[in-house]
């Protein structure tokens, strides 16, 4: 017999005497995709962006490889965990707007969007970094923001929110509560609700003092872009 025979017959040593493999179908595509998603969001949720991909791959039961073909990037499994999040972001400005009372509305969106963070380790990540390879997620991010901009304008209208309030102040409190829920953790669960409300009472009129000038926007939108390549840099040095 040789090789060529011997390759036609396959491992039994006769031909067609081994069951062909089975291919996997569309549906156990669907399947291992839905599980994915599934179980990114539970580990996101429990340990934050920085969670790998492989501990990803682990929870929900399959292999890195298959992972990595039903998503080339970290950031695009983000996209599909999180986008019904972020849209549930820009609503919440949608339900601040239609507050009649337009401080009600400003501290209002300020203790729901905290209390998502809070509620999701991964969300609170995501809050803080800029994923340009996520476009419907930071589409909902741009929808957000335009909405909180006419909050503080209104709020600033009646009277009650200081006039040296900008919206880059929103970035820098969101920051600061992922790092207090990141520190605090089980420990201290409800331990940003503090810090929420002493923020909120500083952007009160009237006010105490001046402040020091904000950071610049190209300088936040950096350090959000730097924030979200540490999380997926090192699953990116893993596939090498």
């Amino acid at each position: 017999m040789t090789p060529r025979d011997q390759h036609a017959d396959g491992p039994g040593g006769a031909a067609g005497s081994a069951a062909p493999s089975k291919l996997p179908t569309r549906s156990d595509a669907e399947r291992n995709r839905g599980r994915i998603i599934a179980a990114a969001r539970a580990v996101f949720r429990r340990d934050g962006l920085n969670a790998s991909m492989a501990s990803v791959a682990r929870e929900a039961g399959v292999g890195i490889a298959t992972l990595f073909r039903h998503f080339s990037t970290k950031e695009e499994l983000v996209g599909a965990v999180f986008t019904d999040r972020m849209e549930a972001y820009a609503q919440a400005t949608e339900r601040a707007l239609a507050d009649p009372d337009p401080w009600n509305g400003f501290a209002g969106y300020i203790e729901e969007v905290c209390a998502m963070q809070a509620a999701d380790r991964g969300f609170a990540d995501i809050l803080t970094m800029s994923l340009p390879g996520a476009p419907a997620l930071e589409e909902c991010r741009d929808e957000a923001y335009q909405g909180f901009l006419e909050l503080i304008r209104r709020a600033k209208d009646g009277g009650r929110l200081r006039e040296d309030f900008t919206s880059r102040d929103l970035v820098l409190l969101l920051m600061a509560n992922a790092g207090v829920l990141s520190a605090t953790g089980d420990a201290a669960p409800d331990a940003w609700r503090r810090l929420v409300a002493w923020m909120i009472q500083s952007f009160q009129v009237p006010a105490r003092g001046p402040l020091p000038d904000p950071p610049e926007d190209a300088a936040l939108y950096e350090a959000m872009r730097r924030a979200s390549q540490s999380v997926t840099s090192a699953d990116t040095a893993k596939r090498r």
